[in-house]
């Protein structure tokens, strides 16, 4: 799948992996980059089409698919974060469910409503941004880590759902990278350029997942072995 030309719709693209990634299509030739947030007031970027979206909301998701329906490559990126002590603490049920509407509703509720515009395109793709905290139990980030293996078991029954259709699923695994959302970590970070590099690289060349640090390759290598990162996983940062 071919960037250049592509129409490309990027949720969560006012910063972060998000911004990089539009940046990256624009450079790359895209037609046009639609780079949809939930606030576009005071966004200017030269090349990007700022698109209003909430993914929690239906109607704006809706408003979306009528803003850029010509779109052609798919990127779910648009994500939240936060933080409690452990597995076991009182706040843990309410942030799931705040953590889920998010990463795992709000790619379930994007890609549902752009299908029928991806389907149309002789070829198109979806990517979806996910997480190596999958594999990684870090009791802090209970919440978050839920919420993306979800979206990593929806990102695989869609991939085979959508083989008899001329879309492609390409699912990125990214350790901490350096954002708004982890400033607060102490521990190595990828730049979201180099991410949106590998990304855009990775849809190109037609794989189905991209493991863009060190950290995502190794718990992704460990996963049939009987000392599993899962299982056994080095100290959390």
């Amino acid at each position: 799948m071919k960037v250049q030309g592509a129409n490309v719709f990027i949720t969560g693209a006012n910063r972060g992996i998000g911004l990089a990634l539009a940046r990256r299509a624009r450079d790359l030739g895209a037609a046009k980059v639609y780079a949809g947030m939930r606030n576009t007031a005071g966004f200017s970027e030269p090349g990007l089409i700022p698109v209003q979206i909430d993914v929690t909301d239906e109607a704006s998701v809706q408003a979306a698919v009528r803003a850029a329906g010509d779109v052609t490559i798919l990127i779910n990126n648009a994500g939240i974060g936060a933080v409690k002590p452990d597995a076991l603490d009182p706040g843990v049920e309410a942030q799931s469910r705040e953590m889920f509407e998010t990463n795992y509703f709000g790619v379930v509720r994007v890609t549902q409503a752009f299908a029928p515009v991806l389907t149309q395109a002789a070829k198109s793709a979806i990517v979806n941004v996910l997480s190596s905290v999958t594999w990684l139990p870090a009791p802090f980030l209970t919440a978050y880590a839920a919420s993306k293996a979800a979206a990593w078991s929806y990102t695989n029954s869609l991939r085979q759902t959508m083989q008899a259709t001329s879309t492609s699923v390409l699912a990125l695994h990214v350790h901490f990278v350096d954002t708004d959302m982890t400033r607060l970590f102490d521990a190595p970070k990828t730049q979201p350029d180099d991410v949106a590099q590998q990304t855009l690289a990775a849809l190109e060349a037609g794989q189905v997942e991209l493991f863009a640090d060190d950290t995502a390759r190794a718990a992704k290598a460990t996963l049939s072995s009987e000392h599993a990162l899962y299982l056994a996983p080095q100290p959390a940062h």
